[in-house]
């Protein structure tokens, strides 16, 4: 269906996380109990809620409230965050009372600051580093992001009236997460409570070399078994790598498959940026793919060779460095520096997705500065039309860069690129990419749950 739309084993015992629920709305933390400030700082009357919880999982709104204040006061609402390399984040927005002294960002707009107008999670999106270029790392999910949120007067300096302590967790109650280390396998599992069938879904994401846990712990709080590999290098494996070979991903899915409570038929695989073309590979030439998830991917194999049982499948799409445009900012433009995968020369790069028996479901942000995944879509979207194919979806993102990520997280304008080693721009209107992130975060798993049958009879085989 066509659709576009807006917007080793080891030794290893599964962590279960947790074995008191994260998100038990009765329960405070130490943090959020105490707080970091004397109670006479603040004022005693007014008071700043999040609701319907101050403990919520990374993906869910909370609705922030403010009480107490003078009819009309005008105050500002700051966030704060600090990732996991220590880098602080922050964000802030002048917001004017109602006649009874409330403010509801569900209701009200900001009136300046990091963002302007009605904007329920702009304090979460806009949170900016003091630093130009930084990306708000958030890898691991055996932590939440904690974010601070506070009232502060216009008047006396900035007093600090209210604050709260928003927890913000990548499991919910029950998730396992396993370490894996087999075979050529490196990674993490990530397994549902309850006795399932569970869809099973293999996660792509590999950040500079590095495994982010975000998108799979998400998936699994969901209700889906989520192996999350790394793609480029980890830990003994080697990090300059000057091929990928299908065989590891094989390996994964196998891997998968066999796990106790993955029912599913076929497997869904999840990508962004570079892997997107990886998991057009895997779709187009690995059995057992029912759905795959491309997001700001390019329709050619980009960067390194694609092996299958030791012979090239693919040569690489490579880049013209020519092409890189720098800015004031300090960061460069890097859009065009990618080579034509249409041209002649470079045909031999186009990953066949006719081939593919599964469905697949394509995400373009517009404003994608990395490179034109828009153009690439379109190309995509043509090939299986013309070879009379029907097993996909399209969406197109006007205002969204490069990083399509779960929602919620602060928005990344520009970081470090690892391939070009310098600083790029990413692409994207701020507001618009968040909002991009909410829809697109809701269709990746109505997609994944519509594709992925379950069969229950299977899982009960398996024990």
């Amino acid at each position: 269906m066509q659709r576009e739309a807006f917007i080793v084993k080891q030794r290893h015992l599964p962590v279960r996380l947790t074995d008191v629920d994260p998100l038990n709305h009765r329960t405070k933390s130490k943090a959020v109990q105490t707080g970091s400030l004397v109670p006479e700082e603040m004022s005693s009357q007014v008071r700043l809620r999040l609701l319907p919880s101050a403990r919520c999982l990374f993906d869910e709104p909370v609705q922030v409230k403010v009480a107490g204040l003078r009819s009309r006061q005008v105050v500002t609402l700051r966030a704060g965050s600090t990732d996991e390399r220590g880098v602080l984040f922050r964000s802030s927005a002048t917001y004017r009372a109602d006649e009874t002294g409330e403010i509801d960002l569900d209701r009200d707009p900001s009136l300046s600051g990091s963002y302007v107008g009605v904007e329920p999670m702009g304090l979460l999106w806009s949170m900016k580093a003091d630093t130009l270029h930084q990306q708000f790392q958030k890898m691991n999910s055996l932590n939440p992001h904690v974010v601070k949120f506070s009232v502060h007067e216009e008047e006396s300096e900035g007093r600090i009236l209210a604050e709260e302590t928003n927890e913000r967790f990548l499991t919910r109650q029950g998730v396992s997460r396993l370490p894996v280390k087999e075979g050529n396998i490196r990674g993490v599992l990530f397994t549902p409570p309850g006795e399932g069938p569970f869809p099973g879904v293999l996660d792509l994401y590999t950040f500079r070399g590095r495994l982010s846990e975000k998108k799979a712990s998400l998936l699994a709080s969901q209700g889906f078994v989520v192996l999350s590999v790394v793609a480029y290098g980890y830990d003994d494996m080697p990090r300059n790598i000057k091929e990928v070979h299908l065989d590891y991903f094989e390996e994964a899915i196998e891997f998968l498959k066999k796990q106790d409570k993955v029912a599913s038929k076929g497997v869904g695989v999840i990508s962004l940026s570079k892997t997107g073309d990886v998991a057009l590979s895997i779709a187009s030439y690995l059995p057992d793919v029912k759905a795959t998830v491309w997001i700001n991917g390019c329709c050619a194999n980009t960067a390194l060779p694609l092996y299958y049982k030791k012979s090239q499948i693919h040569p690489a799409l490579m880049f013209d460095l020519s092409k890189v445009i720098p800015t004031d900012s300090g960061a460069s433009i890097v859009r065009y520096v990618m080579k034509n995968p249409l041209a002649e020369e470079n045909k031999a790069s186009l990953v066949p997705i006719e081939r593919a028996k599964g469905h697949f479901l394509f995400a373009a942000g517009e404003d994608d500065l990395n490179w034109d995944s828009k153009a690439y879509m379109d190309e995509m979207v043509a090939r299986l039309k013309r070879h009379g194919k029907e097993n996909f979806e399209s969406l197109s993102y006007p205002g969204a860069g490069h990083y399509l990520e779960p929602p919620y997280g602060p928005y990344c304008p520009s970081s470090h690129h690892w391939i070009v080693g310098a600083q790029v721009l990413w692409g994207g209107e701020p507001r618009s990419h968040a909002a991009a992130e909410v829809h697109l975060w809701k269709k990746i798993q109505e997609f994944l749950r519509t594709h992925l049958s379950c069969d229950a009879t299977r899982s009960k085989a398996k024990l």
